[in-house]
């Protein structure tokens, strides 16, 4: 049996239930509701109100803005005078020259097909209309406010009638619930065994709170009250110590954490300086992406750019300041074609990147908006953000980043977006990493494709990263240019193939049906991101560390599902530990994804055979697919399960992680049903470079010297009552069960290799 099962099982809810029907485990959250503020065009009258002011002066503001905003659209101050000059007599009345409704037509139609005109516009439009450029610059601006403004009442409108509408549903599901009643014995419903139908609706209340959260902002702009948090349904349980009884242990906790948790919004007049910051570096990465020698020189081997620091320091003076105290400077540039289209691919990097690069970003968040773009684009787009960068291993601490990220378009089918960081403005004791201009330039190609340049430029304080891998991460190739876009190109890949349609059917096995690829997919990649997320250094795991084991440093850390969508309920022991193979990634990778070798290391799956009942490609490279395993075993308490797993790899990573899944939800998933509602525990295997390689990062043929680090870590459900105590059989239970795996696979490799 696959690795995830229950170490002991004690009355753990069947995730399907005797009819077929799908039952989940969700997420209890109330509704709270906020978006940052877009950044608005330069207004004649800006409306600003502090909470302290009334409604109804409030809305006696917003009234006599309206009426002087409608006014200033069919009437100009007189020719040589503007909105800001100072009447030298103030108690002079001012004239209003009055425009013809031919005049006013004539702009009115002109500013359909281009509210911004230029001088040579203006005048043009002046001289048809008998008026002065200045008059018809003025009539413009005026008419961009006026349409701003009830652009923005609708709007306003729209959000109250919506939040008014979720509070009363956040209402009325918080009563339900609460009044919950086992239909069996009519008892109280218990955490854990909600319906089909509750476990939907805590997602559904789960999804919107982010919402929300967006809209609520907004909301108080205008209405002029403060934002209304909302209590969760249920308070998740505060995080308790580690208990093993009596045993001594040793706890370990890597990076600093207070940096992200301390950050907020930036202020107003912080925005000045992070506009000005943002637009020097976008100038700078665009040069850095463009040049070659003597800024960036090629390495011996001819596979990297290395930047030359003091060609860099003379090019570029000014920026974020001189390098601190102790830190290292890594910078690297790469470009390579991917499979999708320039501005699909700039929305994602604007968008979703988190989830992207899942094996890179281990989280972010965006704190604030200072721009959405323009003309229905990100062309000019401002985010304020925070991020965790990570190598999948306990060993190397995260870099914790806080930044601003800008996007411009810089000519027809060639864009920009660079990130840089704001510690200059806000500086911090805690910070250990500082992004110069890094980023990436974006150009169209031919038949869909793009070409990416992508740079990166850090200078970080790498003290604390385990000597088994400072050599992979000193040398850039575990947080470098070429770990981005390979990335990058193997994840365009993977999206081409979600959307394919023209699927060969020869092949025994291949999911044709492209609802069922879709929802087996989406299955796949919240197992990845799960892994992914559960297996480095970050800041919201503290690992502890098991002495006298005889295993390489095994590390385990606890936590509680109870309202956790996607997972079972109970106590979750994660168990990760990382080691050095002497043959390359490749063979490590190719040996661990192969069915038929898995039952040289898989432990629990007890010697039987494994077989692939389906398979996804997911790109180019064979060893890029989802696959579904069936285990056949004499045990016939492991009839009904499968193992989900996808492999990937690229030229500077690998992976292979797996799930147990029940039979009954997989057919459900197959036949393009919802995948949220299957319960995952991944498991699986990271294998990197060891940094020694001189050739193809690691990647060398079998008679290659380079080596491999590999992390193997599992997440098993202990007990499936939240409210148990863990016991130290389990933990001894689950570390013989990760150091028989890892001598396996070392006995396995070492016979292998000779």
């Amino acid at each position: 049996m696959p690795a995830g099962v229950m170490i002991p099982a004690r009355n753990m809810p069947s995730m399907i239930t005797g009819n077929g029907s799908v039952s989940g485990y969700g997420t209890s959250s109330g509704l709270t509701l906020g978006q940052p503020n877009n950044v608005m065009e330069g207004q004649l009258h800006p409306l600003e109100m502090t909470q302290n002011a009334s409604e109804s002066e409030i809305a006696r503001m917003r009234d006599e803005e309206f009426d002087s905003t409608n006014k200033s659209g069919s009437e100009n101050h007189e020719l040589g005078g503007s909105g800001d000059d100072q009447d030298p007599r103030p108690n002079k009345k001012k004239r209003y020259h009055r425009h013809t409704q031919h005049q006013i037509q004539e702009m009115e139609a002109f500013f359909k097909e281009c509210p911004h005109p230029d001088d040579k516009q203006r005048k043009e439009l002046g001289r048809e209309l008998g008026l002065e450029p200045l008059q018809v610059k003025f009539w413009f601006q005026n008419k961009r406010t006026q349409m701003k403004t009830q652009h923005e009442r609708h709007e306003n409108t729209q959000l109250r009638t919506e939040n008014e509408k979720l509070r009363a549903d956040n209402m009325r599901y918080r009563e339900a619930l609460s009044t919950a009643s086992c239909p069996n014995c009519g008892g109280p419903t218990a955490v854990g065994q909600m319906s089909f139908d509750e476990h939907h609706l805590r997602l559904e209340n789960s999804r919107l709170r982010e919402e929300i959260d967006r809209i609520s902002a907004i909301a108080a702009k205008y209405v002029g009250k403060p934002v209304v948090n909302f209590p969760l349904l249920s308070s998740p349980a505060p995080p308790r110590p580690f208990d093993f009884g009596s045993q001594p242990v040793t706890e370990e906790m890597y990076g600093v954490g207070d940096l992200l948790r301390s950050i907020s919004a930036p202020s107003e007049a912080d925005k000045p300086m992070i506009i000005e910051l943002a637009v020097a570096a976008m100038e700078e990465l665009v040069r850095m992406a463009q040049v070659g020698e003597p800024l960036w020189m090629t390495s011996l081997d001819g596979t990297t750019c290395m930047l030359n620091e003091e060609e860099y320091i003379r090019t570029f003076p000014s920026g974020i300041g001189p390098k601190p105290t102790g830190f290292k400077c890594e910078a690297s540039k790469e470009t390579t074609v991917v499979i999708m289209n320039h501005i699909n691919l700039v929305e994602i990097l604007m968008d979703v990147w988190s989830t992207l690069f899942s094996g890179i970003v281990s989280k972010a968040s965006t704190l604030d908006v200072l721009s959405t773009g323009v003309a229905g684009n990100y062309n000019g787009a401002l985010q304020v953000m925070t991020a965790e960068f990570q190598v999948l291993s306990p060993l190397v601490p995260t870099r914790e980043s806080y930044y601003v990220r800008y996007c411009k378009q810089h000519a027809e089918g060639t864009w920009a977006v660079v990130d840089v960081s704001l510690d200059t403005i806000r500086p911090s004791p805690t910070v250990r990493c500082r992004r110069r201009p890094s980023g990436c330039l974006i150009q169209e190609m031919p038949n869909g494709y793009s070409k990416v340049t992508w740079v990166e430029h850090v200078e970080v304080d790498d003290g604390g990263v385990h000597n088994l891998y400072k050599q992979l991460v000193s040398s850039g190739h575990a947080f470098g240019a070429r770990r981005w876009v390979s990335t990058l190109d193997r994840q365009c890949e993977r999206l081409a193939s979600l959307m394919a349609s023209n699927i060969p059917t020869g092949d025994v096995g291949v999911i044709t049906n492209q609802d069922g690829r879709k929802s087996m997919l989406k299955l796949a990649e919240r197992m990845v991101i799960s892994f992914c997320g559960g297996v480095s250094a970050s800041t919201a795991h503290t690992w502890t560390t098991l002495s006298g084991t005889g295993a390489d440093d095994v590390r385990v850390m606890t936590r509680k599902s109870v309202d956790d969508p996607g997972r079972p309920p109970g106590i979750v022991l994660s168990a990760a530990t990382s080691f050095w193979l002497p043959v390359s990634p490749k063979r490590v990778f190719d040996f661990l994804r192969d069915e038929h070798s898995r039952s040289e290391w898989d432990i629990l799956s007890n010697g039987g055979a494994v077989q692939e009942m389906a398979h996804i490609a997911n790109g180019r490279d064979p060893g890029n697919c989802v696959s579904l395993l069936r285990v056949n075993s004499a045990n016939s308490s492991q009839s009904n399960m499968l193992i989900l797993q996808e492999s990937c790899t690229d030229p500077t990573a690998s992976f292979v992680i797996y799930a147990p899944v029940d039979i009954v939800a997989m057919n459900v998933v197959l036949n393009g049903g919802d995948p949220d509602y299957v319960a995952l525990l991944p498991s699986g295997f990271a294998i990197l470079p060891d940094g020694m390689t001189v050739t193809d990062v690691g990647m060398a043929d079998s008679g290659g010297s380079s080596g491999s680090l590999l992390t193997v870590a599992f997440q098993i459900l202990v007990d499936s009552v939240p409210t148990a105590k863990l016991s130290l059989g389990s933990v001894a239970t689950v570390n013989n069960l990760i150091a028989c795996t890892v001598e396996r696979i070392k006995a396995s490799l070492s016979c292998d290799n000779a």
